[in-house]
C-alpha cells in the first residue's frame, strides 16, 4: 500500500516508546510496594467538577445530543467572550470564538486556513512536538529556533527577526509553554508581534495553559494586544477536561467563515455533550473550584522545584505556568551512571533518554526525556509533570533521592 508523502513526514512520537515501557515494567509492578509513579503525562489529576458533570447527564437525559453550529454552541461562545472580561479584562466578541473539537482541532484549523504549502513557521526548540506536525499536515515546515534559559526558553523579537525568511508565514508560540512552563513577557511578546506583522505575517499562540498561570507579570492573553493574533485555547487544562475533547480558536472576524467551512466538513461539530457541559464551567460554583485547584498546582510546583534543585535536576528557569518542571539532568546522569563501565569509558554519554530508562527500571518512576521536543539541549533535560497529587510528587522525589544517593 502506498503511503502518502505527508503521512511520512510526520515525526515518530518517541516517547510513546517510552510509555510502553512504562506500562511493560508497571504490570510487572502490580501488587509490590513500588507501583509505577507516572510524572510523564501533562494530564490533571482532577477530573471535571461536580455541575459540569452534572450538565452532561442532563443533556443526556433531556435528548440535547444532535449536531450543534460547526462554531459551536451560541451560549458557549457567550460564556467564553465573558471569562475573557471577567479573568482578562478584555473584550474578546462572541462571534471571533469558534468552539472546537479540543485545542488541536483548532490547531489544525488554523494552519489548515493560514499555511500554503512550503510556508515556514517559526517556534521555540523546545516546544511541544505536535505543533510541529500540524504545520507539517498543512504542508509547510516548521523551523525550529533554538532558545535558552536566559530567554526563558521562548522566542525573542530579535531571534524573530534574524530567522525570517523568504518563505516564513508567522510563529506558532506557546505562552505557558509545554514542556518549560514559561511564558513570554508582555513586552517582549508584543515586540514579536510587532516584528511578524511589519513583514505581513502572522501570530499564532497556543494559551491552552495561560488558566494555569501563577504569576501576574505572566498572566495575560496575548489577545490584548491586537485582533489580528490567532489564539488556541481549550477545556483540557485549566477546566480538566481532558477527555471531553472540546476547545476553541479566537480568530480575527474575517477568518470566522473560512474557518468554518473547514470545520464543516473535518468535524461537522464539536461534541455536543461535552458543549453542554461546559457551559457549566463558567457558574461560580465551578470557578471557585477552578481557582481552588490552580492554588494546589501552585503549591505542588512550590514544593516539587527545589527538591529536584536539591537533587542535581537543575531547573534553570521557574516554571510561572502550567504544570511541568524542565530539568537539565547532566549532574543526575553521572551520579546515577557512575558506576557503569559503558559510560565510564570515553566512548558513550548518558543523556536524558537514558537517564529515563534507568529511572523506570530502578525507582518505578517514568518521566518524559527531552527527546521529542526538539534539539537545542533537549537530550540533556527531562520534563517532569506535576499535575499528580502531592502525595505521589513526595514518594517521586523519595525515589530520585535513593537512587541518587
Amino acid at each position: 500500500m502506498r503511503i502518502a508523502a505527508r503521512a511520512q513526514r510526520i515525526e515518530p512520537f518517541y516517547v510513546m516508546e517510552m510509555a510502553k515501557s512504562a506500562q511493560a515494567i508497571a504490570r510487572e509492578a502490580a501488587g509490590t510496594d513500588r507501583p509505577m509513579i507516572y510524572l510523564n503525562v501533562g494530564e490533571p489529576d482532577f477530573t471535571a467538577p461536580p455541575l459540569v458533570a452534572e450538565a452532561a447527564q442532563k443533556a443526556i437525559r433531556d435528548g440535547r445530543t444532535q449536531y450543534t453550529q460547526s462554531t459551536g454552541l451560541p451560549e458557549l461562545r457567550e460564556r467564553i467572550s465573558g471569562w475573557y472580561a471577567d479573568r482578562f479584562g478584555l473584550h474578546v466578541p462572541a462571534r471571533r470564538i469558534v468552539v472546537t473539537a479540543g485545542a488541536s482541532a483548532a490547531l489544525q484549523l488554523a494552519c489548515l486556513a493560514l499555511i500554503e504549502a512550503g510556508d515556514e513557521v517559526l517556534m521555540p526548540d523546545p516546544s511541544y512536538p505536535c505543533n510541529r506536525q500540524f504545520v507539517s499536515i498543512a504542508e509547510g515546515r516548521a523551523v525550529l529556533v533554538p532558545s535558552s534559559a536566559a530567554e526563558r526558553f521562548q522566542l525573542s523579537a530579535d531571534k524573530v527577526a534574524e530567522a525570517w525568511g523568504a518563505h516564513t508565514r508567522g510563529v506558532l508560540l506557546a505562552s505557558p509553554s509545554n514542556p518549560t512552563g514559561t511564558s513570554i513577557h508582555p513586552d517582549e511578546l508584543a515586540r514579536i508581534h510587532r516584528v511578524v506583522s511589519e513583514r505581513g505575517g502572522v501570530t499564532l499562540i497556543d494559551e491552552i495553559y495561560l488558566g494555569l498561570s501563577y504569576d501576574a507579570t505572566y498572566g495575560h492573553s496575548a489577545l490584548g494586544l491586537a485582533d489580528d493574533i490567532v489564539s488556541i485555547n481549550s477545556f483540557s487544562k485549566y477546566f480538566n477536561m481532558t477527555g471531553w475533547r472540546l476547545g476553541w480558536l479566537v480568530v480575527p472576524e474575517a477568518l470566522v467563515s473560512v474557518v468554518e467551512q473547514i470545520a464543516q466538513h473535518l468535524f461537522i461539530c464539536p461534541g455536543t455533550v461535552s458543549q453542554h457541559a461546559a457551559l457549566a464551567c463558567f457558574e461560580p460554583e465551578s470557578l471557585a473550584e477552578y481557582e481552588r485547584r490552580r492554588a494546589e498546582f501552585k503549591a505542588r510546583r512550590d514544593w516539587f522545584v527545589p527538591q529536584l534543585n536539591a537533587l542535581g535536576l537543575n531547573v534553570p528557569v521557574t516554571p510561572d505556568g502550567a504544570f511541568y518542571a524542565w530539568a537539565d539532568c547532566t549532574a543526575a546522569c553521572a551520579k546515577l551512571f557512575a558506576a557503569r563501565s559503558e559510560y565510564n569509558s570515553g566512548m558513550q554519554t548518558a543523556g536524558s533518554w537514558e537517564f529515563a530508562f534507568e529511572l523506570m527500571k530502578r525507582a518505578h518512576l517514568a518521566v518524559t526525556p527531552g527527546r521529542d521536543f526538539g534539539h537545542a539541549d533537549t537530550a540533556r533535560h527531562i520534563r517532569f509533570s506535576t499535575a499528580s497529587s502531592m502525595a505521589q510528587l513526595q514518594a517521586a522525589v523519595a525515589r530520585l533521592r535513593e537512587v541518587l544517593a
